[in-house]
């Protein structure tokens, strides 16, 4: 065991009374079994929804387990936080619930919907810094000036142990489990987790994954040592963490068994998916477990695994964004550029042969200036719903036999 590991301060018993104390108020999430990624893996994959929770996270875990261990003299100064949105929204609700004058640091990028919802909660926001770790130096300096306690989002023993009781209600409802799989940004919810499963069934393999944009735990276990990384943009945004935690890294070595990364297209894809096929919303941090076990990073066969969907507060215009891109990836959204005789009729005669196929037209756009066009011709960009490849192939080979030229824009 490293000198790391055994510096690790979070126990089996810390996790247990975190339970105890968060029970009355943070609900025991679903985990069911999703007969569609079952079936595209080979593993039975259960899917842990803690999406479902009031404030949309399984950050109001931590938050509220820390808030209920403060003295009665820092409940009365406040608290104050630094948080992207997940933790914020934790600590807005779960004050306001307690009493307690909370002010959360946001950096400005963060979505509008995670702004107005930790206002929506009664906390005060203060919007400072280009990211995270400029937000966290701002809340440090007022926390100072104003004696607030300060939450972390990650690193700290009771929000670590109230994160852990996510790996107790999966061995309650899943005793059989073979593997577990967890987001990662700065560590507290997979050292919670770990502890917890790790302690009571050590067979248990537990694999953490991070955006490969920001692979911070990845690169500390690699160098034993936190290590701070250049910023960088991912649609994972509440596991953009540029440097592990100290008191979580000890706990991912011992607990961990491995960490993958996966890619921003793919937790793009595993979005739509858990949209599509299980009618669940999840942003791109609560995607990514299930983006390392769909395009195989985590390679196992006939398992029984659980997949944490950790949040589901995804900004509506990257959700429209990230539908789009989806459709146009899967081949049922396709645009076309057609050239055409400018002449009345043209058109219908060319919408006639698209509507005979069945394509749905969504957009058009005419150019007599670009793209090559004849004078007299023009050109006519398609937008279309179709059913898939198939269909834009059988599109394509109609526009051919008809005479027209055409080119797929992509």
């Amino acid at each position: 065991m490293s000198t790391a590991a055994r510096q690790s301060t979070v126990t089996l018993p810390d996790i247990l009374a975190a339970m105890s104390r968060i029970r009355e108020a943070v609900k025991v999430s679903p985990c069911p079994e999703s007969e569609t990624f079952s079936q595209l893996t080979g593993n039975t994959v259960l899917l842990k929804l803690d999406n479902a929770q009031k404030t949309g996270s399984f950050k109001e875990r931590g938050a509220l387990n820390k808030l209920l261990t403060i003295s009665s003299a820092e409940r009365g100064r406040g608290v104050i936080a630094a948080s992207a949105g997940n933790h914020a929204q934790g600590i807005a609700y779960h004050s306001g619930r307690l009493g307690i004058r909370a002010t959360i640091v946001m950096p400005l990028p963060t979505p509008l919907i995670k702004v107005s919802a930790t206002r929506g909660y009664g906390a005060e926001v203060v919007l400072h810094g280009t990211n995270y770790d400029e937000a966290y130096q701002e809340a440090l300096r007022l926390s100072a000036q104003e004696q607030l306690t300060f939450v972390h989002a990650f690193d700290d023993d009771d929000v670590i142990a109230g994160q852990g009781s996510i790996g107790l209600e999966l061995l309650e409802q899943h005793a059989d489990l073979d593997a577990i799989i967890v987001p990662i940004g700065g560590g507290g919810l997979i050292g919670g987790i770990g502890c917890a499963v790790k302690e009571i069934n050590s067979r248990i393999r537990v694999i953490g994954v991070q955006t490969s944009r920001l692979p911070s735990m990845k690169v500390a276990l690699t160098e034993g040592r936190p290590v701070t990384l250049s910023a960088a943009i991912t649609i994972a945004d509440g596991i953009a963490v540029r440097r592990a935690g100290d008191r979580t890294l000890p706990l991912v070595q011992r607990y961990v068994d491995e960490i993958v990364t996966v890619e921003e297209e793919e937790i793009a894809n595993a979005i739509l998916l858990l949209l599509e096929r299980e009618k669940t919303l999840a942003e791109g941090a609560g995607a990514v477990a299930l983006a390392a076990l769909l395009n195989r990073k985590v390679v196992m066969s006939g398992k029984r695994i659980a997949v944490l969907v950790g949040g589901g507060n995804i900004d509506v215009t990257l959700l429209a964004r990230i539908i789009e891109r989806g459709l146009v990836k899967d081949g049922r959204l396709v645009r076309l550029r057609v050239h055409l005789g400018d002449y009345p009729g043209a058109l219908h005669k060319l919408t006639g042969i698209l509507a005979q196929h069945r394509a749905n037209i969504v957009e058009t756009s005419y150019d007599r200036a670009y793209h090559g066009v004849n004078l007299g011709d023009t050109a006519i960009d398609i937008t279309m719903e179709t059913r898939g490849p198939e269909h834009i192939a059988e599109l394509l080979s109609a526009l051919t036999a008809n005479g027209y030229a055409h080119e797929k824009i992509v």
